[in-house]
């Protein structure tokens, strides 16, 4: 995921958790607030329950690989703050993929077009 779609101040983190919008699926929870920007911006966190270092990390390259897979098809205007879970780690990659497009589906956030 390019940086410039990325959140990174923890500020932008708190503010999208304190006002957005929460969506949870077991593999996943997706919280989305609306930006002032012309783009969707993203971040992804994992927290101690999802396991090590290495399994955090690894979490977290997954959920962004399925980011760039469905990034084109996002609405513009949003920053969202993407929480692993501990399934996350096994979980067979098109599981992860299909359940944040349901996520994505469930928070209107894909375009009409393309979803």
């Amino acid at each position: 995921m390019k940086q410039r779609f990325r959140l990174t101040r923890s500020t932008d983190f708190m503010r999208v958790r304190r006002t957005g919008k929460s969506y949870a699926h077991p593999l996943v929870v997706l919280i989305a607030a609306p930006n002032d920007l012309d783009q969707v911006r993203i971040g992804v966190s994992a927290s101690h329950a999802v396991g090590n270092a290495v399994n955090r990390n690894r979490a977290k390259r997954r959920i962004r690989a399925c980011v760039d897979t469905l990034l084109p098809d996002l609405r513009p205007g949003w920053d969202l703050v993407i929480l692993a879970r501990a399934t996350s780690c096994e979980a067979p990659y098109e599981d992860l993929l299909t359940s944040f497009r349901q996520l994505l589906q469930k928070a209107n956030l894909l375009e009409q077009s393309n979803g």
